[in-house]
């Protein structure tokens, strides 16, 4: 993967990244818009992971920690890139970020129905956590549950 490039976003990759998530990402998110994107890179400016070949952009990820817990989010491969690597060096780029901030377990956000995504992460050496269940309420009006 020497021709993979994993760095961090800044703010001038905010649309390209939402062009991106519209055609590699599964589902949406209350905060894919300018708005969200934007205070993750301001809060956080190592969560969102992008990688890129040749200058385009082909992943992303989104690895938060908030001093207790290793929160990934929005891993995404372009469909023209998938099972080359992109994911796995996505993974291990968010990996080493928990592990230099001190984290100690990084747990996944992914569909239910992402059949695709359940064996990305069984590769990757993440396990389903059937005990636990996601708990959301809106803070807002009309920004849904996702």
């Amino acid at each position: 993967m020497s021709d993979l490039d994993v760095r961090p976003a800044a703010l001038p990759d905010i649309y390209a990244v939402l062009r991106f998530w519209r055609t590699a990402a599964e589902g949406t998110s209350v905060s894919d818009d300018r708005d969200g994107v934007a205070r993750l890179i301001a809060r956080d400016a190592g969560a969102l992971l992008l990688a890129e070949r040749d200058g385009a952009l082909v992943g992303t990820v989104i690895a938060g920690f908030d001093g207790w817990r290793c929160s990934l989010y929005r891993l995404a491969v372009h469909p023209d890139h998938r099972r080359r690597g992109i994911a796995t060096a996505l993974l291990e780029a968010a990996e080493r970020h928990f592990a230099e901030v001190g984290g100690r377990r990084a747990d996944a956000m992914v569909l239910e129905r992402n059949e695709r995504a359940h064996h990305a992460w069984r590769a990757a050496g993440y396990q389903r956590q059937d005990a636990w269940r996601r708990w959301v309420k809106p803070l807002r009006e009309g920004t849904g549950t996702e």
